[in-house]
């Protein structure tokens, strides 16, 4: 093998090396913006819950003060619900009480 050969073998290495270094790179850098991006998504998510749940809690609310003012569709569950808030109001009076 000449000197020549061996120098042409060299500097395409190099420069396959170069390549692959420069790939490297695009993708750390990619795998950063990614890596942000699935932080946003998980807190945007973890709202949606939260917002969710509050809107729940506010239709259960909504259901229970609409059986009360007379409407028929949820009086059973206002009452089941009145009951077991009154049976919770007894327990702690008597656990008050010892």
């Amino acid at each position: 093998m000449q000197m020549s050969e061996l120098v042409d073998i060299v500097d395409s290495l190099e420069n396959k090396i170069s390549k692959l270094l420069h790939k490297l790179e695009l993708l750390h850098h990619t795998n950063i913006k990614l890596e942000e991006e699935l932080v946003a998504v998980k807190n945007d998510h973890e709202a949606t819950k939260v917002s969710v749940n509050e809107w729940q809690e506010k239709y259960n609310s909504l259901k229970l003060a609409s059986s009360m003012l007379g409407s028929d569709t949820n009086k059973t569950e206002a009452k089941l619900k009145i009951n077991t808030l009154i049976r919770e109001l007894d327990h702690c009076i008597a656990q008050l009480s010892e």
